[in-house]
């Protein structure tokens, strides 16, 4: 029997993911306080951050001399989580809908297709952006909590339609068709029917939209959407918006300046580390796929 590659190659690298994230930071070679070190007295004269990656800084250091490969071990877990988080409540309120409005009929259809089709009018990149970009919404103390329920949320619609489709065709089976027949409440049907049979192809798109998620808060970092921000004060009647966590998709928004001026490390690795999670993901789902068609074959 041939090895299901893209399951094994997925699985190594998210299991590689979770000890990075929750061993990680517990390394000896990891500096879990990042300390900043702007300069550096050396034989000569001294120097100043950011310094290019070297046998001491694996990774460099960004421009107020915190190591980069600590930033992006101590960053691992918020970034995970965040992934997982929005997903989860994204999932959690779309299999709801799906499940309400599986006879495609109702208030609850209605409410899913205009959601549906109100979100899929843009790409949803843009769709954050405008959101995201509320005023009310740019120095809110619960500015994060907000920011993930906005992202979670944008996808609902395009969701809920998938799994209403998925549902439908369940209860268009025999078994469902007669447990309605002799008065079956509808919380046993998706309790034993609905959700058991459906439950690998929910799988293989939760991972797969894992992907999608940790995609799009790496895109809102190019843009400098933070979740979490404050603004810094630098002169009178002058300031900046600053990111107020380190998370791998908000280091790319302080660094995008910086391939402009030659500082190719500091944006690299977090880039680097967001493709490697999107593609973790997205191969481990597919070989869900691969590994699920195989039980069925």
């Amino acid at each position: 029997m041939n090895r299901n590659w893209p399951l094994w190659i997925g699985g190594t690298l998210l299991i590689i993911l979770i000890l990075i994230a929750f061993v990680g930071p517990y390394l000896p070679v990891v500096d879990r306080e990042l300390t900043e070190e702007r300069v550096v007295f050396v034989e000569g004269g001294i120097e100043t951050a950011p310094f290019e990656p070297s046998s001491e800084k694996w990774f460099g250091s960004d421009r107020d001399g915190r190591d980069m490969f600590s930033v992006i071990i101590v960053g691992a877990k918020e970034t995970l989580f965040l992934i997982v988080l929005i997903t989860g409540i994204r999932y959690a309120l779309a299999m709801v809908l799906a499940l309400l409005a599986v006879g495609k009929k109702g208030p609850f259809h209605t409410f899913l297709q205009g959601w549906n089709q109100i979100f899929s009018a843009l790409p949803v990149i843009f769709s954050a952006i405008i959101l995201l970009h509320l005023p009310m919404l740019t120095f809110h103390e619960h500015r994060a909590v907000f920011a993930i329920f906005i992202i979670a949320f944008i996808e609902v619609g395009r969701l809920g339609t998938v799994l209403q489709q998925h549902f439908h065709s369940i209860s268009k089976t025999p078994y469902v068709e007669a447990g309605i027949t002799v008065g079956v409440k509808p919380l046993h049907l998706y309790k034993n029917y609905y959700i058991p049979n459906a439950l690998p192809e929910v799988v293989i798109q939760f991972f797969l939209d894992l992907g999608r998620t940790a995609l799009l808060i790496g895109q809102l970092g190019i843009f400098s959407i933070f979740l979490s921000q404050d603004f810094l004060q630098l002169t009178y009647g002058a300031g900046d918006i600053v990111n107020t966590s380190n998370n791998w998709a908000t280091l790319l928004g302080q660094a995008r300046g910086d391939i402009i001026r030659g500082i190719f490390w500091i944006p690299f690795f977090p880039a680097l580390a967001i493709a490697i999670t999107v593609f973790a993901f997205n191969v481990f789902g597919e070989g869900l796929r691969k590994q699920f068609h195989r039980l069925n074959a």
